[in-house]
């Protein structure tokens, strides 16, 4: 993913600002405090289940993240006044559509939104479906503290149950789709980075059209260096930085305003700046799934493996 990545960077031309002041929150943790107790019998009402979302999470996250998950999903437009329009139940994922916008969350928060295999074909799927409705754009996100701690590797376990090519050649042709599914998205697609983001959801980066990041995104793996969500806006993949305190609040207003403009000319104008890059980076797309292809069979990535497991045993 790293070459798609470098290639990306170099074609992306993003209006860039650093954001050090903003508006107070709309929503706050005292919010969060009033509202937990009357979440239960709330929790059927469709308006409701992002809100339940992050109380039912208080199990496995610290109250503070707790409360910040509350304080970003209400002031989003899943939580907004309007009924959510919810696009299809998956496992992995919450996927909503309101005023105008699909957000897709990543929505393992216990695991750092850790991606599975069910979760590669779930997003595969979503944006499949978000290319398709009538949403002016498309945003993807992160549930919790965490936008995304990268591959969850778990997906490497059955390698020695189902055999190592049979799994290797099976994940190399999802990755080939899930990469696709980037790379053809016919609408505005932007990233909301909530928190740290590690491994293939950093270099993912690269094709998404906008990437707006929080300052708490501090930990954001390339090249097995950990970057600062400024040191990633100065490299040129992010578009805007913005303070924790204003993060959800700027970011949604800049998305709902975006979501206003004439959805025909928006998809064109994407259209017309792909179609420059789409063979080239198809073409490193396959390129690079089979070189990833040959590391997972390499005996390197056999003992990495092990290791992890065996220490994970312990």
């Amino acid at each position: 993913m790293s070459s798609l990545w470098r290639f990306c960077k170099s074609a992306r031309i993003p209006g860039v600002q650093l954001h050090t002041t903003g508006v107070l929150m709309r929503a706050s943790v005292e919010d969060f405090n009033q509202d937990k107790a009357q979440l239960r019998k709330l929790k059927k009402k469709p308006d409701n289940e992002a809100k339940w979302d992050a109380w039912k999470s208080q199990d496995t996250l610290s109250q503070e993240a707790v409360g910040q998950q509350y304080v970003d999903l209400k002031s989003s437009p899943v939580a907004a006044g309007s009924p959510t329009g919810s696009v299809k139940a998956f496992q992995t994922l919450l996927v909503t559509t309101d005023d105008g916008i699909t957000t897709i969350r990543l929505n393992r928060p216990q695991k750092k939104n850790a991606i599975t295999v069910e979760m590669y074909r779930e997003i595969v799927e979503a944006l499949d479906l978000a290319g398709k409705d009538d949403s002016i754009i498309t945003v993807m996100t992160g549930s919790g503290d965490y936008y995304c701690s990268g591959n969850d590797l778990n997906n490497f376990s059955k390698t020695l149950e189902r055999g190592v090519e049979k799994t290797a050649e099976e994940l190399k042709e999802l990755l080939r789709h899930y990469v696709k599914s980037y790379i053809d998205f016919p609408k505005p697609l932007a990233a909301v980075v909530n928190g740290p983001a590690v491994g293939v959801s950093v270099t993912a980066l690269g094709l998404f059209d906008i990437v707006y990041a929080t300052e708490s995104a501090s930990e954001m793996l390339l090249f097995n260096k950990k970057l600062t969500a400024t040191q990633a806006y100065e490299l040129g993949l992010v578009t805007e930085v913005f303070p924790d305190s204003s993060f959800h609040s700027e970011v949604w207003t800049r998305l709902k305003a975006y979501a206003k403009l004439p959805p025909n000319s928006l998809a064109l104008s994407k259209q017309l700046v792909r179609q420059v890059e789409k063979d080239k980076l198809h073409a490193v797309n396959d390129a690079e799934v089979e070189r990833l292809m040959e590391r997972w069979l390499s005996d390197e990535c056999m003992q990495a493996i092990m290791s992890f497991f065996q220490a994970k045993a312990k």
